[in-house]
């Protein structure tokens, strides 16, 4: 285990609302993290190093849905070995979308978009 992804757990019309009204504000980010259907994590405001980990094609680390005491959360987990000033990344996995999002990781395998 790397970091838990926290932040406030929301409904989808509530992040929603809430990505329209951070874009108003020239909020450039906004740290949504689905959890399931019906969750989602927003670290936008009040979350912690986490909404910082980068994207990348072939990743060191992944994202996993763990339950604790019927709790729903986000935990990223090494693949391998990370060193020292090493950054730490994982596969967005972003749904498919015509609207794409292109990928910076400079990876050899690269997918180009995050979706």
């Amino acid at each position: 285990m790397v970091i838990e992804y926290v932040g406030q757990n929301i409904r989808q019309m509530v992040a929603d609302n809430r990505e329209k009204r951070y874009a108003q504000e020239g909020i450039g980010s906004s740290y949504l993290f689905r959890v399931d259907h019906d969750t989602i994590i927003d670290a936008t405001k009040c979350g912690n190093l986490a909404r910082f980990i980068n994207h990348c094609c072939t990743p060191n680390c992944y994202a996993k849905v763990i339950t604790i005491e019927a709790q729903k959360k986000i935990v990223i987990y090494s693949k391998q070995p990370i060193g020292v000033n090493e950054e730490i990344t994982y596969d967005y996995k972003f749904p498919i979308e015509e609207n794409k999002i292109p990928c910076l990781c400079g990876t050899e395998n690269c997918r180009g978009t995050l979706n």
